[in-house]
């Protein structure tokens, strides 16, 4: 039971934030926009630093290898994974008609499917870590892989709201921008159950998973929450009283439970 509403909790985070195109008029207001979106981006740095490359750097000192190799080429691995994914699907906030004039997908279909590409790895790393919870000798506790999975979720609940107003605002349904937002994230219970399924196979690279999801979430910060929060001038300071927020929140529930 705590399992499965661990690995739900994420995706719950997306929906409710979804929800929010029932109650708000219009798009969300800029100030509050810079502020969940640094603040997403302090709980994904926090998460990454204690949640995974910490994990992963003690998880490999116990296996007897070199510590810092499997974070560092895990972490490395999530970079590339993430630059493929963009390579591949046009970036979501910039190139969306570049987009559509490529794949022949409509507007709505492309904003989905490049955030749900991007939801992966973050279902992989709550994956990973209650897979490490599960594993003896790992030096994760469940209430670790609680804490990194409760922190996706409030990074996930201005993602559902960001995906779903904006498209309530171009002229779409509410029902049908609130299911857009709750698709996006359905990837990650998904991506985390087949992570768990596979924990035999996996345990002598937990490791380098770890590292993995964390290079995948720092990326999706830097190339594209940090940027979005900070592209308006004088509101730029709101972004990154979010980050300063986020991070001491996460970093603050993940040693006080871990």
């Amino acid at each position: 039971m705590d399992l499965a509403l661990g690995i739900a909790i994420p995706f719950i985070g997306t929906s409710v934030g979804a929800l929010m195109v029932f109650f708000m008029k219009n798009q969300v207001n800029p100030k509050v926009e810079k502020i969940l979106l640094g603040f997403a981006s302090g709980v994904m740095i926090a998460a990454s630093v204690w949640s995974l490359i910490i994990p992963s750097i003690e998880m490999a000192e116990e296996q007897g290898v070199i510590s810092w190799i499997p974070a560092t080429v895990g972490f490395i691995l999530g970079i590339l994974f993430l630059m493929i994914i963009d390579a591949i699907v046009p970036h979501l906030e910039n190139n969306v008609e570049k987009g559509i004039k490529k794949f022949k997908l409509n507007k709505t279909t492309m904003l989905v499917l490049a955030v749900t590409l991007h939801n992966i790895p973050e279902g992989m790393a709550v994956g990973v870590v209650f897979a490490s919870s599960l594993t003896a000798g790992s030096g994760i506790t469940m209430a670790a892989a609680f804490a990194l999975a409760i922190g996706i979720a409030v990074q996930n609940f201005p993602e559902g709201a960001i995906i779903s107003m904006p498209l309530k605002s171009n002229g779409m349904p509410k029902s049908k921008a609130f299911l857009c937002g709750v698709l996006s994230g359905i990837v990650e219970p998904i991506a985390a159950i087949i992570t768990i399924l596979l924990t035999s196979l996996i345990v002598p690279v937990l490791p380098y998973l770890l590292a993995f999801a964390a290079g995948a979430m720092i990326y999706v910060v830097v190339d594209e929450l940090i940027p979005e929060s900070q592209n308006v001038g004088d509101l730029s300071k709101y972004g990154m009283i979010g980050v300063t927020l986020g991070f001491l929140v996460m970093m603050i529930l993940d040693v006080s439970l871990g």
